[in-house]
């Protein structure tokens, strides 16, 4: 796809890794050799957008210590509810659960988080979100977190199970979310 070669992508990636940009891991992957997974480190994600973080951390700090844990929480289902209006706007003509999770990663790679989706061998669909654009915010407020999963259960439909399976706020290298549309429907 970028016109290049496994062994040049390995030698980037490498130069990326002496740099402290990025770092490897072995993971399982059944027969053969374990598949290498790269992760960007913190000081990878430094690179990318932020969202103005400190000032988005300070400012529900403030919230939170001013007008308190309620006024925070009608502020997050604020956010939850315009976020899900565009969604719903945004997906309006997507007919298909595919087609829905297709447009619902390209509309969170256009807010920074470097989304894709795919199809597993179970027809299940996992959406991947390989950057967080609010991290610090989520880290200091993790009701954002919680939000975003009820938008994506509620925009992809009553019929289908939205469950996180990767989340960065736990460690891991990125958010992901398994969907499946229930039996029956």
């Amino acid at each position: 796809m970028l016109g290049t070669t496994g062994e040049n992508a390995r030698q980037q990636l490498s130069k990326l890794a002496r740099r402290g940009l990025v770092a490897q891991r072995s993971r399982p992957g059944g027969v053969g050799r374990p598949v290498v997974e790269w992760r960007l480190t913190e000081a990878g994600h430094g690179h990318f957008p932020d969202t103005h973080a400190e000032l988005a951390s300070r400012l529900i700090i403030s919230v939170r210590d001013t007008l308190g844990e309620a006024a925070l929480g009608r502020l997050v289902e604020a956010r939850g509810a315009e976020t899900l209006a565009h969604y719903r706007l945004e997906l309006a003509d997507a007919g298909t659960l595919a087609s829905r999770v297709a447009r619902l990663a390209e509309i969170r790679s256009r807010e920074g988080y470097m989304a894709e989706w795919q199809e597993g061998a179970d027809g299940s669909l996992l959406l991947v979100e390989n950057h967080c654009p609010i991290c610090s915010a989520a880290r200091t407020c993790p009701a954002f977190c919680h939000s975003e999963l009820q938008v994506f259960r509620a925009v992809l439909g009553p019929d289908v199970s939205v469950e996180r399976v990767e989340h960065v706020l736990e460690g891991a290298r990125r958010c992901a979310y398994r969907i499946i549309k229930q039996v029956g429907s």
